[in-house]
């Protein structure tokens, strides 16, 4: 590691003054330039190179496993403390995730259903259990609201909505973007928060009119929609937490990029076999990723 260290910085100091400083004589440091690169070398040079660009395409939100998911895909299966410490060393890092903070607002008037997701957050097939909620981005224009529906057979997020007001339309824009998009035909639970938005007769009569039944969480109680916060929890730290954005225009399009192009159809998911939502239903459904 000294005589690497020597190497690294030679164009900027002296080789006798860094070999003295390590405590290294320098014909040992020449003689290891000599030396033909040993196989881990040249396989650690060539992860470095994947690494960089695989951290790059994924807006350097990856961190050393799913650095290592990546690799794993393109046929190469190094450890994932060896890509930590590569990565280490190219001081390059994922992003770390933050405390979840309560949002939702529930004194309404409206009739609330009962939870029956009961934080069952996993699903035998597509369009069986489908978990909702509202989030906010800031901008310097105010606040953008986000609304976004899951697919908890895949973690895909099938229906989305933006807009600056929080109201009632956004999650039934949501919503009605993931009937189009899924055309549900089996038994379907439909799962948020107590929030007036979900609560009210417009949402309501539209999950009816499709045969969705409605589920919600318990008051207070973050734990029965947390794939969903967990979701935008990931969205916050990969991307708008990452970002200044000057208008409410520019979150939409960042937001719409890391939905459609980046999270649905190439960010491995754990619980998707490691793979995109929408890769892993086509790998387990037979069909096209679109």
């Amino acid at each position: 590691m000294k005589y690497e260290c020597v190497a690294e910085l030679r164009g900027e100091y002296p080789v006798a003054m860094m070999c003295r400083l390590l405590q290294i004589k320098p014909g040992g440091y020449y003689a290891w330039r000599r030396r033909p690169p040993s196989a881990r070398s040249v396989e650690n040079e060539r992860y470095r190179k994947q690494i960089a660009e695989i951290h790059a395409e994924s807006d350097s939100v990856y961190g050393a496993r799913k650095v290592r998911d990546t690799l794993n895909d393109l046929g190469f299966f190094p450890g994932r403390h060896r890509i930590a410490r590569l990565m280490r060393a190219m001081g390059l890092k994922g992003c770390p995730k933050k405390r979840y903070k309560v949002t939702t607002q529930s004194d309404h008037g409206y009739r609330v259903a009962p939870n029956h997701l009961d934080r069952r957050f996993e699903a035998d097939r597509p369009n069986q259990r489908w978990v909702a909620d509202i989030t906010y981005i800031p901008t310097r224009e105010g606040w953008l609201y986000l609304a976004a529906v899951m697919d908890l057979y895949s973690k895909a997020i099938v229906g989305w909505s933006m807009s600056d007001r929080l109201n009632r339309d956004i999650v039934l824009r949501a919503l009605t973007m993931a009937i189009y998009r899924r055309a549900p035909s089996g038994e379907l639970i439909h799962h948020s928060d107590r929030g007036s938005q979900y609560a009210s007769s417009d949402f309501q009569a539209l999950l009816s009119e499709h045969g969705i039944e409605c589920s919600m969480s318990e008051a207070g109680s973050c734990y029965d929609n947390a794939a969903m916060e967990g979701w935008f929890g990931l969205l916050k730290r990969e991307r708008v937490n990452r970002r200044r954005y000057q208008t409410r225009n520019e979150a939409r399009s960042d937001v719409f990029d890391y939905i459609e192009r980046f999270y649905n159809r190439r960010r491995p998911h754990g619980s998707a076999g490691r793979m995109s939502p929408l890769r892993y239903e086509a790998a387990t459904l037979n069909e096209t990723v679109h």
